[in-house]
């Protein structure tokens, strides 16, 4: 039986590249359900997180960072996730971080369309563990002071997702700004995306932190195969490029490279799922699959 004064709702989290989304739902979730690198642009998919208490389930959304002027057709659907976002949101999540100045001119009419939103909007400055190694506290008024001089009528909560700073401060004022009904997914479900999924992601976020330039931006993942027995899962999954000379950059002299990317995989693989991996790695040529709408419908965009 459901509790009647249940609270439940949709927090969606948006924001620049690199400023800590992906951090923070995982943070949150207590599991990483969302990729995180260095690199600008590592989330390309809507992922919900969900957190269930007896008394609420709250299901937040990671979304893409923003972008101005997307280039290839799979940015322009990663923004039209962003736009999607503010559709269904009970409350909007908007980071960014402390001393990120000069974003006004550059953003200014995404951000007017955030201001124009009539939900909940909570401004969130992160990074505040960086106060005192690399920022002083008077960089945290200033960055305060920047934002709220745009946004007067939303809170502004200075947070830290690496070091879940003021963690339980945010979930109770999401929870203040809740309102009371079901749940929306079956209770214990951490979020509504499959176990391929989850293993095509770490395998791309492995190659984020392996490979340089261009070659994380032009791979995406397909898992054909996942077999999961008692205590072990056997896993085929297939990286596909765009062209001939990122597939020789991804395998490497004698196939180190991709022996390299399988071993990490693994490794993260198997901390996700508590079971021992079997992995076999194919990489293949999908030229232009970025740019091509069916191709991008069947790696599930």
């Amino acid at each position: 039986m459901i509790n009647h004064k249940h609270k439940s709702g949709f927090v969606n989290i948006i924001g620049f590249p690199n400023v800590g989304k992906s951090t923070l739902i995982n943070s949150l979730v207590g599991e990483n359900i969302s990729i995180i690198t260095n690199k600008p642009q590592t989330t390309r998919h809507r992922i919900l997180g969900i957190i269930d208490q007896y008394d609420y389930q709250i299901i937040f959304s990671d979304t893409p960072g923003i972008m101005i002027k997307p280039i290839y057709f799979m940015q322009k659907i990663m923004m039209q996730y962003v736009k999607k976002s503010f559709k269904d949101a009970d409350i909007i999540l908007f980071i960014t971080e402390i001393g990120k100045f000069n974003l006004l001119n550059k953003y200014l009419s995404f951000l007017k369309f955030l201001k124009e939103q009539k939900i909940p909007i909570l401004i969130l400055i992160n990074k505040i563990d960086k106060i005192g190694v690399v920022y002083s506290e008077n960089m945290l008024y200033d960055t305060i002071n920047y934002w709220n001089n745009f946004f007067p009528n939303s809170e502004i909560l200075p947070i830290s997702a690496l070091k879940n700073i003021n963690q339980d401060l945010l979930l109770n004022k999401i929870l203040d700004l809740l309102s009371n009904g079901p749940p929306y997914y079956p209770k214990g479900i951490l979020s509504d995306r499959s176990e391929r999924f989850f293993v095509n992601e770490i395998i791309r976020e492995k190659i984020f932190l392996m490979y340089k330039k261009e070659i994380p931006y032009s791979v995406e993942i397909s898992t054909k195969k996942f077999k999961n027995g008692k205590n072990s899962i056997h896993i085929d999954s297939s990286i596909y490029v765009e062209r001939n000379s990122q597939k020789g950059i991804l395998i490497g002299k004698k196939g180190n490279s991709i022996n390299k990317l399988g071993y990490f995989s693994i490794k993260g693989i198997e901390n996700f799922f508590s079971k021992k991996i079997w992995l076999r790695l194919n990489v293949k040529i999908c030229k232009n699959w970025r740019s091509n709408y069916k191709k991008l419908q069947n790696f599930g965009y």
